[in-house]
């Protein structure tokens, strides 16, 4: 299977499997996709026709460099992953990482929440320091032979709990070594309550801490409201700029989200940015499509642009020597993840789970407060086998919608959540999410082929 754009002046062709990306001229780009389902006369006779200056022989030169990639498995490569997808899910699960619900309240009132204000659709909850132990026990005795293990401090606003987070640290760090493991704690915060002691906390203890800043000012205070309705912008942006220069710029995201209310989303990457912070994500908002702020399918050619808008000025910066990274954009061609992560993705309800304050299991945090995926608990374990075994299914080959996807193995089948929130099933398919997915893909692709080229 291949795959071809055009994007920024680049044609580019992607061999699926084989993960081989390659920059041809128009011509190279017109035969490729004929190659396939059209004999060599027919090719040539084509080719001449829309190509006049061509000669013969240059079509037989191209045609035969074709067959040479494919020969090599670089073009138009097997499929060798299929069978294997299933096979991984026969393996035993081993736990990799919890997501704490450190706190079940917030102090902001962001009207887009997934999580109902931090309250997850039930009562305001505050994880105590034992059930935190208790999830640090659980995920040492269910990780098998795995040596580094991830703890993502989560809310609701976890920093209203600050003295669990440490607990809970101190605790995993005074028996990480007995057991053979090594912890990896994350800390995402909207960062109201964001001090000296919080960030001297987080720089020795957090792998990566990830900062809720939708970008310029009247984008974000739109949505993300104190209590009294006031916006927190101005709050919060000096304890972010403070925090980054404590922090050494490295181990952080800066992490927005963009709705239909602002589709110009590259402006407000390039606000914060420009405000110093160089470590970037931006999400599109997964809401219900009747709120004001929902993405709409009109939106799509606007968005399309803005992500090519991104691609092109992160290439020029970093020629300028200003360079930013935007999370989506990280996508490494000569390795990157291992063919398990390609196909399985990011293992919720099998490998990750989060935890609420009372210590009960669910998939991801995305699932919190659905009794129907109620897991089991941090003492029982895993209870709910039947559901454990359809997360273990969710991957790259497990949607017929997904057969013939070229960016399946980018996305390892789509988040399972944004799935059921969509469908009703965590084995449907968010068809917003994908078309999204794939335009990040490609710039993702056209940036590296950019920077390997000049």
């Amino acid at each position: 299977m291949i795959h071809q754009f055009k994007l920024n002046g680049y044609n580019i062709v992607l061999d699926v499997f084989s993960g081989a990306v390659h920059v041809v001229d128009d011509v190279a780009y017109d035969i490729i996709a004929m190659y396939k389902n059209s004999n060599k006369n027919k090719i040539t006779k084509e080719i001449l026709e829309k190509y006049p200056n061509l000669k013969k022989w240059d079509i037989d030169e191209c045609l035969s460099d074709i067959k040479e990639l494919e020969d090599k498995g670089k073009l138009f490569s097997e499929d060798v992953y299929s069978d294997l997808a299933f096979d991984f899910k026969k393996k035993n699960t081993y736990i990799k990482a919890l997501c704490l619900h450190i706190a079940h309240t917030c102090n902001l009132n962001c009207e887009y929440c997934f999580a109902s204000q931090g309250k997850y659709h039930g009562e305001r909850a505050l994880m105590s320091l034992e059930v935190g132990k208790r999830a640090i026990d659980f995920l040492i005795e269910n990780s098998g032979k795995r040596h580094n293990l991830e703890v993502d401090f989560f809310g609701g606003e976890p920093l209203m709990n600050f003295d669990v987070v440490k607990g809970i640290v101190e605790y995993a760090r005074s028996i990480e070594k007995e057991h053979n493991k090594n912890f990896r704690f994350t800390l995402t915060t909207n960062g109201v309550l964001l001090d000296d002691d919080v960030i001297d906390f987080a720089n020795k203890e957090c792998h990566n801490v990830v900062l809720s800043l939708d970008g310029r000012k009247e984008v974000h205070d739109r949505l993300r409201k104190t209590s009294n309705g006031k916006g927190s912008y101005d709050t919060i942006v000096p304890k972010f700029k403070h925090f980054v220069e404590r922090r050494g710029n490295k181990g952080y995201y800066v992490r927005g989200t963009f709705t239909h209310n602002n589709t110009d989303f590259t402006n407000d990457i390039f606000h914060m940015a420009d405000l110093g912070f160089t470590e970037l994500s931006m999400e599109p908002v997964v809401c219900s499509p009747d709120d004001s702020y929902a993405l709409t399918y009109d939106d799509l050619p606007i968005i399309y642009e803005q992500y090519e808008i991104l691609a092109k000025e992160m290439l020029k910066r970093e020629k300028e020597g200003k360079p930013i990274t935007f999370y989506h954009y990280m996508i490494d061609l000569t390795g990157g993840p291992c063919i398990y992560k390609r196909i399985s993705g990011c293992g919720s309800g099998s490998e990750y789970f989060a935890v609420t304050p009372w210590g009960d299991l669910y998939p991801c945090h995305q699932f919190v407060g659905d009794e129907n995926y109620l897991m089991g608990d941090i003492w029982k374990g895993v209870t709910n086998t039947v559901k454990q075994n359809e997360f273990k299914l969710c991957n790259a080959y497990a949607r017929p919608e997904c057969k013939e996807c070229w960016a399946k193995l980018y996305c390892s089948g789509g988040c399972a959540a944004n799935a059921y929130h969509a469908t009703g099933s965590i084995s449907g398919v968010y068809e917003y999410g994908c078309k999204l997915f794939k335009k990040r893909i490609e710039c993702a692709i056209m940036m590296q082929a950019s920077k390997s080229l000049n």
